[in-house]
């Protein structure tokens, strides 16, 4: 809704409140689909003849440890067998009995995230061959995860970060430039528990094509990139690069475990929850409620602005034809940063889609991360995503706002604030990334 402050909407000018609804309810379908409390205990493995070691790492890092310890505490294990640590995003935490819970930096790692990593690979190094070391990953793992490598300082580490961040460059770019200058990441947390009697990885999927090399940047699996892959990465993308991190980048002995190396002799990996799982349950959800479901793919990438455009007009051509259609689509989109604003690549998305719909009739959507934030400063109260129908620009101009300037400032924030547009469902305590709904008729 719009500020008292501003001129009362025309009729025109007010939002569906029902289609407004259903879009959250589609939203809230998908995320159930992927939290832990769905899949994860029924891979819980059985208690080994030693120590249970639980690594957690992500988003739903916490959530899934959580789950964990109560399962294994309720079929009697003695808590003096059961050791471990998660760390998640900041906000994301929650109690996990005997398993101690750190809230760390996402995306941009902190000096939280470099102790408890620390601690994470102390715990791994302990495991003996009668031990389980049970890791718990989920998107936001690789900022969670921090343990720079060489005379990489945090803030050099933060500083790249930054810059891959604002480049544009995909996921996997982002991490295989991570593992190049990690201790924990590609493969490398395995290595550290080379002597346990057994390594099992359980991860809720966050990439397109779920990759396991690329979830959380891989720390248990062999990682199929190189030196020469990171260091190519960065001089596409421009990245400014310290002397630390350029030594690391160079030292042909930094480089990160392979397949065949003995560190995965009794490592397995298995996923438990992926992205298309998401928008398979919002796709019935759709259906249920009915509209025809058509499924874009749950692997998308690209600019956040140029997917809206497509999308856009696959919606126009929807509604010429006279279907009633719910277009769904999951992946990750990027923003190429070139403005001063906050946003998120959802939000860039559904701005670019109300301005590429210019108000079409009957045509409304919503855009959101199903970890519950959209990049902006990484706090756990930073929005979700966001809506928008065909009185989305008519009101946004009787607030004074202009929504192409705010576009191109990437400033897609405090436009969808300023319209009570924004989608604020809080830390969800999963992630498969991003839910993109379109409802067409």
């Amino acid at each position: 809704m719009t500020d008292a402050s501003h001129r009362d909407a025309s009729p025109s000018e007010t939002p569906d409140t029902e289609t407004r609804a259903l879009l959250l309810r589609l939203l809230d379908a998908g995320v159930t689909a992927a939290h832990p409390r769905g899949c994860l205990v029924p891979h819980l493995p059985p208690v080994p003849a030693g120590r249970l070691v639980i690594l957690g790492a992500g988003k739903a890092g916490a959530s899934m440890a959580a789950l964990a310890e109560r399962h294994y505490r309720a079929h009697g294990v003695d808590p003096a067998r059961i050791a471990g640590l998660a760390v998640a995003r900041h906000g994301y935490g929650e109690p996990a009995g005997v398993i101690e819970v750190v809230e760390a930096g996402h995306p941009v790692p902190d000096q939280a995230g470099i102790a408890a990593t620390q601690r994470a690979l102390d715990l791994a190094a302990s495991a003996g061959p009668d031990d389980l070391v049970l890791v718990l990953l989920s998107g936001g793992g690789s900022a969670n995860w921090i343990a720079p490598a060489g005379a990489l300082t945090l803030s050099e580490k933060q500083g790249i970060t930054r810059a891959l961040l604002r480049s544009g460059a995909a996921i996997d770019e982002i991490n295989c430039v991570r593992k190049h200058l990690s201790r924990i990441k590609g493969g490398r947390l395995a290595g550290a528990a080379r002597n346990a009697g057994r390594i099992l990885t359980l991860a809720i999927s966050d990439v397109p094509r779920d990759d396991p090399a690329v979830i959380a940047s891989g720390p248990t699996v062999p990682d199929p990139t190189t030196l020469a892959d990171a260091r190519a990465i960065c001089a596409r993308r421009g990245i400014p690069l310290p002397a630390s991190a350029e030594a690391l980048l160079n030292d042909p002995s930094n480089e990160s475990p392979k397949p065949g190396d003995p560190a995965f002799a009794r490592s397995e990996f298995r996923i438990i929850a992926r992205p298309v799982e998401a928008i398979e349950a919002a796709a019935a959800a759709a259906q249920a409620a009915g509209y025809e479901p058509v499924l874009l793919g749950a692997d998308l990438e690209g600019e956040a602005r140029e997917v809206a455009a497509a999308h856009a007009a696959l919606a126009r051509e929807m509604a010429a034809a006279g279907r009633k259609v719910a277009l769904i689509s999951g992946g990750e989109l990027t923003v190429t940063i070139r403005g001063e604003g906050q946003g998120g690549p959802n939000q860039e998305y559904a701005l670019a889609l109300a301005l590429a719909l210019d108000g079409a009739p009957g045509i409304a959507a919503l855009s959101a991360d199903t970890d519950g934030t959209d990049g902006g400063r990484g706090k756990a109260t930073d929005p979700a995503g966001a809506m928008i129908d065909p009185t989305t620009l008519a009101r946004a101009a009787a607030a004074g706002l202009d929504a192409r300037a705010s576009l191109g400032e990437n400033d897609s924030t405090p436009f969808f604030d300023r319209i009570g547009d924004l989608v604020r469902p809080g830390p969800t305590r999963t992630n498969v990334n991003d839910l993109r709904i379109i409802l067409v008729g």
